[in-house]
């Protein structure tokens, strides 16, 4: 005789029977609990930078006056300490407006579910840097990629129907191409992608130059700082060839750095010990350039008046 399996009447719990509605409702919202600051941990490898600009200090402010409207996501951690899933900013704005404690929603989340939700809250975000998108595609992708393999964490494995890069590209928005790109970044060393999160180097130049080994981009990065310009994405190709040749030497990377880019405009210099005769003793050199902008501008009026009265 077969054991008769136990009807579900989509109740959580004995004492839910004696509930009202009201009552039935509050009980299934989320818990929220005030943690103390310093039982929170960040995120490990957090791709995402908390900046201290204008949108931060308007947050502070908003805390100070009304408390922090959203809950952050914890998990917990083994060591019985929490981690932040979602809300590094808010915890940061916590600290500068001198609370102690913050309402979090607690989760019991494995890593990579922990990585996934983390990614995506993130996203939400009005601006985000190349290297942050570079570093939480693929978090995410590995993430995905090791759930696929765990049938007990998705419904199906994500390889019987869908690749991982597909998946995420549907969360997402970007292509897969796109995020491959991205995540081509990650392969730059700092200082070079720096120069990608500044809009000094695009998007298609930087991916060829993550082929670059870590001494080639060191030997590129010094090339950048003695002609103050960046690579073409020309330029770029053309030095990921000469690196699977195994030729990119130094000299080579400063041949190919002087090469003249289409369409690009000269730059005009001055030596500061030329001019600094006309510059008010005392001016920073932040002030100079706008010193002699404004000084070309006066001459320029000048010479215009000069023509005027000749007519």
């Amino acid at each position: 005789m077969k054991e008769r399996k136990p009807i579900d009447l989509g109740m959580t719990g004995y004492d839910e029977l004696f509930m009202g509605d009201a009552e039935r409702k509050e009980s299934r919202l989320p818990k929220i609990y005030d943690i103390p600051l310093s039982q929170i941990d960040e995120f490990v490898d957090h791709p995402f930078h908390v900046r201290m600009d204008e949108d931060m200090d308007q947050l502070v402010e908003s805390i100070r006056e009304r408390g922090v409207i959203s809950p952050i996501t914890l998990r917990q951690k083994e060591n019985g300490r929490y981690e932040i899933v979602s809300g590094h900013r808010r915890k940061k704005a916590c600290e500068l407006a001198g609370r102690t404690t913050i309402p979090a929603e607690i989760k019991e989340l494995s890593w990579d579910e922990a990585v996934i939700l983390m990614v995506e809250s993130n996203l939400q975000r009005s601006v985000i840097l190349p290297s942050e998108k570079a570093f939480a595609y693929k978090m995410r992708l590995e993430a995905l990629k090791r759930q696929g393999k765990r049938t007990d964490l998705t419904s199906s494995p994500l390889g019987t129907k869908l690749r991982t890069d597909e998946h995420l590209s549907q969360d997402v928005g970007d292509s897969r191409m796109q995020i491959n790109r991205y995540i081509r970044l990650t392969k730059l060393i700092p200082d070079i992608l720096e120069l990608v999160d500044q809009g000094k180097i695009a998007m298609r130049p930087a991916v060829e130059l993550s082929y670059l080994s870590e001494a080639e981009q060191m030997n590129l990065l010094s090339a950048i700082g003695e002609a103050d310009a960046t690579p073409s994405h020309a330029q770029a190709i053309k030095m990921r060839q000469f690196s699977q040749e195994g030729k990119l030497m130094p000299e080579v990377i400063e041949s190919i750095m002087c090469e003249a880019k289409p369409n690009q405009k000269p730059k005009i210099s001055f030596r500061y010990d030329e001019i600094k005769r006309y510059i008010p003793s005392g001016l920073s050199v932040e002030k100079t350039n706008e010193y002699v902008v404004k000084a070309l501008e006066y001459y320029y009026r000048h010479l215009q008046r000069q023509r005027d009265n000749v007519r």
